[in-house]
């Protein structure tokens, strides 16, 4: 099979050529049609995340050996089945759930295999779909799309996950006014998933305008662009001068995070989701006061992914594909998606 793998940090990617492994009981090769491009992967590429303050923290010590083969968000046909396998049959079209947990941590045992202790995702801590085939440990990880566009459903698998458990938790509070903040794929994943099942007046912020306008198109209600430094003022008069009752910042860098926290009224819901990094000072006693609630969205677990994949299904979003590229051209999907210059979502096709 043929791979392009991530040498180094850093390094470029380098394509190579292997024998096809064979699966066993419970395993499947799966014959990769798209795969998709996630800032993910531009981690991993670049070898961790920046925490702010001159301070970084490097994939290897999370348990990321190189060389390996990103790829998290895999579509592809069953090419093969291990002789343990019945849920699943050669030739059928599926969506992997890469975010292999260890099934024994308390996580794994109540079906959050995303939140494990010692993950095994695909694409991270060990090879994945930057490749024309990919052995999936157990079918139990396989969803069938029945119809839905493979293109489209990679981003269903993590962008589109971490988007519809991020909106998921939004809503807990019922909210009348719903801050998105990002309008890169998992921003304008998360509109159309906001727009679905939510009953919330959706403002969208972002430095762009033609995202701005895509975000518009998707379903946002309003959107600002937050270069204009009445950006607060203007949220807070859309909320009728009380604050947005809950924020989803899919940036999550100090501007945007002082930016969620100056808009958020009292009793109100933020949810981080972003890795672009960094640190802010925080006033402690506005937390109490204000009782707002401050959480984290990573990814989501197998049964959200089978529910968006319905929501696909039924049309109700509509995954943004804006560029395709082939496996030699994995270097230069990474370096358009560092650059900026892909709105929405791009794949590969092997």
């Amino acid at each position: 099979m043929k791979s392009a793998r991530i040498m180094g940090p850093n390094e470029p990617l380098a394509v190579s050529e292997s024998k096809n492994p064979k699966p066993q009981g419970n395993q499947v090769l799966v014959k990769v049609k798209s795969v998709g491009v996630c800032h993910s992967d531009l981690h991993l590429w670049e070898g961790g995340y920046d925490l702010g303050d001159g301070q970084f923290m490097k994939v290897t010590d999370r348990g990321v050996k190189y060389p390996v083969t990103p790829g998290h968000e895999i579509v592809g046909i069953v090419e093969e089945i291990g002789d343990s396998v019945s849920n699943i049959s050669k030739g059928d079209e599926v969506l992997v759930f890469p975010w292999i947990g260890c099934g024994e941590c308390p996580a794994c045992k109540v079906g959050n295999e995303n939140l494990c202790d010692t993950p095994k995702s695909m694409g991270v801590f060990q090879d994945g779909g930057y490749s024309d085939y990919s052995l999936i440990p157990n079918s139990k990880y396989l969803a069938k799309l029945d119809g839905v566009d493979p293109d489209a459903a990679t981003s269903l698998a993590c962008s589109g996950l971490t988007a519809y458990t991020a909106i998921k938790k939004s809503n807990q509070n019922s909210p009348e006014f719903l801050v998105i903040v990002g309008a890169g794929g998992l921003g304008l994943m998360g509109v159309q998933i906001a727009k679905a099942i939510t009953k919330a007046k959706i403002i969208c912020v972002d430095l762009d305008d033609k995202k701005l306008e895509t975000a518009k198109e998707m379903g946002a209600d309003y959107t600002i662009n937050s270069k204009d430094p009445e950006t607060s003022q203007k949220i807070l008069s859309i909320c009728n001068d009380k604050g947005a009752d809950s924020v989803v910042d899919f940036v999550n860098a100090p501007p945007t995070a002082k930016l969620d926290l100056s808009i958020l009224r009292k009793r109100g819901n933020l949810v981080l989701v972003g890795l672009f990094g960094g640190s802010i000072e925080l006033s402690l006693v506005t937390i109490p006061l204000k009782s707002i609630v401050i959480q984290g969205a990573y990814t989501g677990n197998y049964n959200d992914m089978v529910e968006l994949l319905d929501l696909a299904r039924n049309g109700t979003i509509n995954p943004v594909i804006s560029k395709r590229y082939t496996l030699d051209e994995a270097n230069t999907a990474l370096e358009d998606l560092k650059a900026r210059k892909i709105i929405g979502r791009a794949v590969i096709n092997p």
